[in-house]
């Protein structure tokens, strides 16, 4: 059975996130809610705007390896 993160994407199975995360344009819009609905507000606006390049690579890289999304801010 696929293990699931509190951090990765809804807390589904690691394997259908990093499929998501793969997709450019699903990774920003999941990162965006998965943010809002952590609380945490600022990281969420500036995933609207930053979120679409090396922040894309970076979930990537990070959901592959860790099963979990890049987490810069606590707020």
């Amino acid at each position: 059975m696929a293990r699931s993160s509190s951090k990765a994407y809804f807390g589904l199975p690691r394997l259908i996130s990093i499929i998501l995360a793969i997709i450019p344009v699903t990774s920003w819009l999941c990162g965006i809610i998965t943010r809002f609905q952590q609380g945490r507000i600022v990281a969420g606006i500036l995933r609207i705007f930053f979120g679409w390049n090396i922040v894309w690579l970076l979930d990537l890289i990070i959901m592959i390896f860790k099963g979990d999304i890049l987490t810069l801010l606590k707020c």
